[in-house]
Order: structure tokens, then sequence, then C-alpha cells
């Protein structure tokens, strides 16, 4: 079919702005118009930048059009120079490269025109060809117009508008890593994709639409984010990870730690002592304690455990054979009277099974996002509390038959991951590491969506992030955390993280299997009441009020010494 003047496939002379100098494969290097000098284009009524990083352009050939982004602008005089050639007296011009990644033809379908627009390029642009700006019509094709899957989380810069979509099941089912230094909007992004998530219901007039998000959050910022929230806090009593939900090794680490050396001894002593607590629960609860193992989620009683631990203690007075047990008696009585540790340490005193109360906080709620605020938790045990609810909403999945799992998959927020799962051997977040590391790999399969939130990227456990088929990359200051996000990249991408230092608040690239493309895009701006309390203090304004009086310094030394936050921050 041959295109008419009605055809939104015919070149736009307005958009022109480059001939194409050089085609090497897919990449080609084009000299732009001497005679340009704004920097943007008018049509349709959109401004269309030139020549901008991670922007679209797109080349005619007869009928059909092959798009490129463009990675690299530079002087003429630096090209001729690599390539080997004398400068030329056009030496003052500027060139663009860019990488062809796709080509489309417009057709008439149902008296509407469609760009058929496919991935991979099988027909190649001659040099001398005319390069132009690609325009919001078209671009709404290359992007994808919202598949039934889809959801729109921002726009695409340059694009005069374009909106950008996200694969749903490919953003959360296959994990993903959202990447910025502090100030750069992690949190409101993350806010931006929950909110549009939350609201896709109600857009898509489902009649039952149930999202079960959780969010490990450090700093108690996200509840101020979302109205409809179910918040767990060991400040105010609402979080339970009662000691016997740990297995073997985490108790392990939070009795002896993994800081100093674990003797075989004490290792077997905590074994055999947990064993026999667990049977002991188990006949209580009416449990066939032959079904359980040393790391089944029976309650026990700690007074039994540690009359288990000095039933095994040897007679006599060598102190080098009491040292173990002494040990071991003395760090539980040390966390029994830590009143930070009662979201861990309060004992089960043989009543009703708690079991299904503590896994009714994770999941199977009515409320849509349920936030747990680990502001309050000490960073000795920060990793444990972390590994427990990553391996119990893990081992919920894994039990489901394979009906349930599919109408009740959860996603994983992991606020601050460096924090829990970092790139190193910590020995306090080794527990946390694993549990992470396990969904990373197999949670998928199961119904678990892992979104890992950070500003350090080079300190996250490299597995972890490794498993992440999708990354929005905000603002990066630090070199090697860019280090770190290019070499993810491919190498006709690698362009792309140029910029990565120099991105505006909300803005990010946007790579991988949830991406309809690699994009340069601007994260979805939300209300104020919708985006999580994460602010920088003014200085200006907060030295303009008062001094704080006497009575306020006595109320805030009061909460200190009880461990008790500002009874209003609960409705935050």
């Amino acid at each position: 079919m041959t295109a008419d003047t009605s055809s939104p496939g015919l070149p736009v002379e307005n958009l022109a702005f480059s001939k194409i100098i050089e085609v090497d494969g897919t990449h080609v290097v084009a000299e732009l118009d001497p005679a340009i000098s704004e920097l943007s284009r008018i049509y349709g009524g959109h401004s269309y930048p030139i020549g901008q990083f991670g922007s679209i352009i797109k080349i005619h050939f007869g009928r059909k059009i092959i798009f490129g982004y463009v990675g690299r602008l530079r002087m003429k005089a630096e090209y001729e120079r690599e390539i080997g050639l004398p400068a030329s007296k056009s030496a003052d011009g500027r060139v663009i490269e860019a990488d062809l990644f796709g080509e489309g033809e417009w057709v008439l379908v149902n008296e509407s025109w469609v760009l058929r627009f496919e991935r991979g390029v099988s027909t190649f642009p001659l040099p001398q060809q005319t390069v132009y700006l690609t325009p919001k019509e078209d671009l709404k094709f290359v992007y994808g117009q919202g598949q039934s899957t889809s959801i729109n989380i921002g726009e695409h810069v340059g694009s005069g508008g374009a909106p950008c979509y996200a694969n749903l099941d490919e953003l959360l089912g296959k994990h993903t890593a959202i990447l910025g230094s502090t100030g750069a909007g992690k949190s409101g992004t993350v806010a931006a994709i929950l909110h549009v998530i939350l609201e896709r219901g109600q857009e898509m007039k489902y009649p039952t639409w149930k999202p079960q998000v959780v969010i490990l959050d450090p700093h108690n910022e996200y509840g101020a984010a979302f109205a409809n929230h179910k918040r767990f806090s060991t400040d105010e009593g609402s979080l339970a990870l009662p000691y016997w939900l740990l297995n073997f090794q985490e108790t392990l680490t939070l009795i002896v730690g993994r800081t100093e050396f674990v003797a075989t001894s004490q290792a077997n002593i905590i074994k055999n002592a947990l064993q026999a607590a667990r049977d002991a629960g188990a006949a209580e609860l009416q449990i066939d304690a032959a079904k359980i193992t040393i790391d089944s989620p029976v309650p026990y009683r700690l007074d039994v455990f540690v009359g288990e631990i000095e039933r095994q203690r040897p007679r006599g007075r060598n102190k080098q054979e009491q040292q173990p047990f002494d040990s071991v008696i003395e760090k539980l009585s040390v966390l029994r009277r830590d009143g930070r540790m009662s979201f861990l340490m309060t004992p089960w005193e043989g009543e009703a099974d708690p079991l299904q109360e503590i896994i009714g906080q994770f999941v199977g709620r009515e409320n849509p996002v349920c936030i747990i605020d680990f502001s309050g938790v000490p960073n000795e045990v920060a990793g444990v509390a972390s590994a427990v609810i990553a391996r119990t909403i893990f081992n919920i999945k894994v039990w489901q038959t394979p009906a349930e799992r599919e109408a009740s998959p959860i996603l994983l927020v992991c606020e601050e991951a460096h924090r829990y799962v970092p790139n190193r051997g910590e020995a306090q977040y080794e527990a946390a590491q694993e549990a992470i590391r396990r969904i990373a790999k197999e949670g998928r399969k199961y119904g678990i969506g892992l979104m890992l939130v950070s500003q350090r990227p080079s300190e996250v456990e490299s597995t972890v992030l490794s498993q992440c088929n999708s990354w929005i990359v905000l603002r990066l200051t630090n070199e090697s955390d860019r280090d770190h996000v290019r070499s993810i990249l491919p190498d006709s991408l690698v362009g792309l993280t140029k910029v990565l230092s120099g991105l505006r608040r909300r803005e990010a690239i946007f790579v991988g299997q949830a991406a309809m493309l690699p994009s340069r895009i601007m994260i979805l701006n939300l209300e104020k009441d919708k985006l999580p309390r994460s602010h920088d203090v003014s200085f200006d304004l907060g030295w303009q009020s008062a001094p704080l009086t006497a009575v306020k310094i006595g109320e805030i030394g009061t909460r200190w010494r009880a461990q008790e936050r500002d009874p209003n921050r609960a409705r935050q």
C-alpha cells in the first residue's frame, strides 16, 4: 500500500536535523545540519529537543521507518581524529551517534493508522540519508500504548510527553532494582509505582483487586504515603517476631553471634536444646513431634529451652567445660532483659497456637500495603529480623498449593537494601543475605516479587542484585556506583550512564525486561499526601522557630528512656 498525504508515515521536514555519514552495523553516525541554531523543534504542539541522550531518532527507508537511540554527542573533529582522518574543513561540525534497535511501518487498519513496530533491524540506512526527530505519535507505538498488563509510571524525556509503560508482571515477577543517590527521588519512585499498582483495579474496572505489598521500612517513611495501610512497629509493640519463629541458624546467630568463633560445642548445645524444646511445644499443642524438624515454626517455652541447656551441662567444676554453657545462658539473659528485644523475646506461655496470628501480619490482610517499621529495631538484630520476615514469606509461598500461589502473589519491597543485604561479610546480616538471596533466586517460581531500593548499588549483595531483571536508575553521584550500573548494561546503552550524575530529581534510566525499550524517563509526580515522609529538614525554616523549652526537653528525655516514639507517629 502506498502511503498518501494523510499517512503519518511521511517525512516531516520540520523534524529533520542531520544526515548520516557512517553506518557500521546497527551503529550510525550523523552530522547535524550546520544551519541548526535552536536546540528544539516544534511539531503538533509539542517541543522536541535535539540530540538528547536516550532520545529516539528515525530514518525513513521507503515505507519502512528505522529507529535508533541517541547514545553520544561530540564534535566532528573528535570523531575524525578517532577514525584516523585529517581534520576536514567542516571539523567544527557536530555529530550524533545512535544505535538502531527496531523498525516499523504505518498501515491503515479499520480506517485508523497504526505503526506496526518490531524490535530488531533487517533494513539498514545509507550514508547521506536524513535523520529525523521522532514525533509523539510514533513514540506511542514504539514505547507501547499500554498493553493489558502494563502500567504507566511516567513519561519519556524529550518525547513530547509520551507515557512510559512498564510490564507489571515483568516488573514485579522478575524483580526490580530502584537505585539512586540521596535526594534523587528513590522513595518517591517506589511510592509512585505502588500507587499506580493500587489504583489499577479501579482504572481497569476489575471486580476484585487485592494487591499484597510488604515494605521493609528502616526509616518510618512510607506510612505517610499510603492512607490505607497496616503498620507494624517494634516501638508500639505491634510487630511480633517471636524467638520460636527463628530457625536453627538464626537462633545460633542471635545467641552466639557470627562475629565471634562459634565452637562446635556451643552449636551442639543450642541444637539439642532447640530440638527438645520444640518437641515439648509440639506435645503441648498436640502436634506429632515425628513430623517436625529443628527448623519447624513450633512455639516452645523459653524456660524449657534453658532447662534443656542446663540438662546438658557436665557435672564438675571444670571452668573450661562450663564456659560454653555459661556463655549461652548469659546471652539469653541479656536478650530477655533488653526492652528493645521484647518483639523478639516475649515468652510463649503454652497458650493457643500463635502461628496463624504471626503469619497474618504479612499476608491475607484486607490492607493492600503492610509496612514493617524497622526504625526502632536494634542494629545488631536488624539482619536477623529482616531474615525472619523474608524467610517466613518465602515459606508461606512454598507450602501453598499452586492455585493458592497464583491467587495471592506478594511483592516484598526492601528499602535501603544495602543495610540488610550488604555486599560484604558482616556477620549480623548473614541470615538476611541468605533469606533474601533465596527469594531473589527462587521467589518468582512461588509468586514472590522483590523490589530492591538502594542509594549504594555497589554495596548491595551482588548475587541478589544480579537477579533483578529490571532497573530504574536515578541520579548517582558516586563513580563506583555508576561503574556498577554500567557493567549491567549492554554496550549499545552504556552511553546512557554518562548522564546519571546529572539527572534531575525523579528522572531515571529505565532498562530491563519490564521496559518496552531502554529509556530515559521522568517518574510520575505525586501529590504531597502520597509521598513518603523522606524530605530533608530545612535549617532556614527550623531556625525561625522558638527553641525547645525545658518541658519539651523533659518529654524527649522520657521517650528516650522508655524507648517510645511520639504518640502522633502512629498516625503517620
